[in-house]
């Protein structure tokens, strides 16, 4: 894989302020994913290296960053376990994904047709489907925000990204 550089614009001390609420490192729990398809290997690819690039996550009660992150799918629950440089014990945050399940599965859906319209649908159309798959994303991001806002501040391009994620580990096949 590819070193990636990061150029930064600014002072050090912006440096550092963005290094106390980044994630670091992020690792997710794929033992449960029953099949893994090109475009959800793909989903996955992208999200992690979008959030790798740009993120923002400050660990509300709790030490500052730059945090290492595992995602874990366990009992229909998403489970963050965020690790700050300190040294302190691991903060894990637990969340019910019972609010999420329709929003995933309509995700599901319109990333398919989506996938197949690249296939054999004009543009326009493509870009009809790929707007409500958007929406949806963006409706996801939000509701994940919301959930986790008792536990950490998220930016919205940060929750979008976690929501591929969560998207990713919640997969078990059709």
């Amino acid at each position: 894989m590819p070193t990636v550089c990061r150029f930064r614009f600014g002072s050090m001390a912006d440096d550092e302020e963005e290094d106390r609420f980044r994630i670091a490192s992020v690792s997710l729990d794929e033992h449960l994913v029953l099949q893994r398809t090109p475009e959800i290997d793909q989903e996955r690819a992208v999200a992690i290296f979008d959030l790798m690039e740009s993120n923002r996550l400050r660990l509300l009660n709790g030490p500052e960053g730059p945090y290492a992150l595992h995602l874990a799918v366990i009992d229909r629950r998403l489970m963050l376990r965020i690790t700050a440089p300190d040294h302190a014990p691991p903060r894990e945050i637990t969340v019910s994904l019972g609010g999420f399940r329709k929003i995933v599965k309509d995700y599901f859906t319109l990333c398919e047709s989506y996938y197949e319209a690249i296939k054999r649908l004009s543009p326009s159309q493509i870009e009809a489907i790929d707007m409500g798959r958007r929406a949806l994303h963006d409706e996801g991001a939000d509701k994940l925000q919301q959930t986790l806002a008792a536990h950490v501040e998220l930016d919205h391009d940060t929750a979008r990204r976690l929501f591929t994620l969560l998207c990713v580990l919640h997969f078990r096949g059709r």
